[in-house]
């Protein structure tokens, strides 16, 4: 059977990381994305070093389109063996301004507080983390049926295990990614499809810069904090997340692997404080 990878998200930089990993491992790589030409810019690379890679434009909460794309990916690319559900974020909406309650929060509207977060941006985060991974796999997961050595990976993200302060909606959807990968892992168990997840620490990207780094390139408040609280002292790479991913998509390696979640954070979920 050909070796097809779908990736969601493929424009960020954790997917774009993956996409080119497994054109380099041998698979023709789909990448879905919102952005066409961001996920195209990727697709061009890897067909620039020999690579076979295609780019669609998708609405990853729309299961139409997510049917319209995985017939063009079927007749273009073939079936899907390794679906790689990348698609996540959080919203300013949904993200409080203070990380603990302060006297009066409760009566203010200047700022975002526990008590005024705004529904609707709840509701975005936890369809965009948990919608978007069950209707991809709803469609893409068909082609799997019957076949040998297929496996799911999820991203979830050490904040499912220890919650951000400030990211009620961001932390609680990346914990139901984690049970909704385990819960998926159990389902397909039987027909032997692998689902598992890989949960990334902090890391710098350069969608995220202007929060982790001050203009001077020095580490912000929250930064700063971070750091504190991951053992190996330093933000992690995108490449540093190659090696779960390689591990976990091996049909050999990772036989009988399926149902975990690898954290690749520098110790940060491990380490108490103290």
């Amino acid at each position: 059977m050909k070796k097809v990878c779908v990736i969601t998200g493929a424009s960020n930089a954790f997917c774009a990381e993956f996409a080119r990993e497994m054109s380099k491992n041998g698979y023709a790589v789909a990448l879905l994305d919102t952005n066409e030409s961001e996920a195209q810019a990727v697709a061009d690379e890897i067909c620039a070093y020999g690579g076979l890679a295609k780019a669609y434009q998708v609405d990853v909460l729309s299961r139409e389109s997510i049917i319209n794309v995985h017939k063009t990916v079927l007749a273009e690319l073939g079936k899907c063996t390794v679906l790689i559900n990348g698609v996540g974020g959080n919203s300013t909406y949904a993200t409080t301004t203070n990380e603990h309650f302060e006297y009066g929060d409760d009566k203010r509207n200047d700022l975002l507080t526990f008590f005024n977060l705004n529904e609707s941006g709840f509701d975005f985060v936890f369809d965009l983390n948990v919608k978007g991974v069950l209707i991809p796999t709803q469609i893409f997961a068909l082609d799997m049926i019957g076949e040998k050595g297929c496996s799911i990976i999820n991203i979830s993200s050490v904040n499912a295990e220890v919650p951000n302060t400030k990211t009620p909606a961001y932390s609680s959807a990346k914990a139901a990614v984690s049970n909704f990968t385990q819960w998926l892992a159990v389902y397909f168990a039987k027909e032997d499809i692998r689902v598992n997840a890989i949960a990334p620490g902090f890391f710098s990207t350069e969608k995220n810069k202007d929060i982790l780094w001050n203009q001077d390139g020095t580490p912000t408040e929250r930064t700063e904090k971070i750091l504190a609280a991951t053992p190996m002292g330093r933000l992690g790479e995108p490449s540093e997340l190659l090696g779960a991913l390689k591990f976990l998509v091996d049909p050999i390696a990772a036989s009988f692997v399926t149902g975990i979640v690898i954290s690749v954070d520098g110790g940060f979920s491990a380490y108490s404080g103290v």
